[in-house]
């Protein structure tokens, strides 16, 4: 039997898409500029693939921290960068994503909806950044009030998803079964696989609002794949009808 409905965060209950591709943008386009200050428009395409090629290989790993990934680019061609300027990077890129952050149309009435026959929670990954503050969720308390339990992982020692500890924590936090809980996420390998190796049932949220291509999984993983948070409402005791 179905108690509890945990969930992502970005691009689950809320759109940042616009917000990091902007974001993105002004970082990629500044560390160019620093690494060829004669504006080399010939090394442009080298450097967007070195740039998307070691982002992608910390992301694999789970590590978030833009600062971590804008120092390995400098290292990778040679250069010194400017730890102040880097951190000041970081929460000017943070900053943008918060303020391009918007709930999905549908997000509150699906979640007073929910709360009504459900317990919620939320297990989110941590922003990699070590002079932030809270957690982009603390800037929507209309959304934040609906939840019970709301895991940070990355931070205070906990690894970050997939692994299961921040699952298995939420659990015990819950006081409920992995089997009793369904997990809503919109990240293949973190979340949708890192709940179904927890046990939960996953269900995987490829939003219609979000622009971007879905990865094809490397395995036959039966999971459930909806397009808007309204079709968690066909959920019944025992899952979806």
């Amino acid at each position: 039997m179905i108690k509890a409905i945990i969930f992502d965060f970005g691009q689950t209950l809320v759109d940042s898409a616009d917000g990091f591709r902007s974001a993105e943008k002004i970082a990629k386009e500044k560390i160019f500029s620093h690494l060829f200050p004669y504006k080399n428009e010939g090394l442009w395409q080298t450097f967007l693939t070195e740039y998307r090629l070691i982002r992608k290989n910390y992301h694999a790993k789970s590590n978030f921290s833009r600062f971590a990934i804008w120092q390995a680019v400098y290292d990778w061609f040679n250069r010194r960068s400017d730890s102040k300027k880097l951190v000041q990077m970081e929460t000017e890129y943070w900053e943008l994503v918060k303020s391009m952050t918007t709930p999905f149309p549908e997000t509150i009435n699906v979640l007073e909806k929910l709360t009504k026959k459900y317990r919620l929670g939320i297990i989110t990954n941590t922003q990699g950044q070590k002079t932030s503050g809270n957690h982009r969720i603390a800037l929507f308390p209309t959304i934040e009030k609906f939840f019970e339990t709301i895991i940070i992982a990355g931070e205070s020692g906990l690894p970050p998803k997939p692994d299961p500890q921040p699952f298995l924590l939420c659990l015990e936090k819950m006081n409920i079964k992995s089997s009793e809980a369904i997990y809503v996420g919109d990240d293949f390998e973190k979340d949708i696989c890192g709940a179904a190796d927890s046990g939960l049932h996953p269900v995987w949220i490829k939003h219609r609002l979000v622009k971007r291509s879905w990865p094809e999984p490397k395995n036959n993983t039966d999971v459930t794949v909806i397009t808007t948070l309204e079709d968690l409402l066909e959920i019944n005791d025992n899952g979806f009808k």
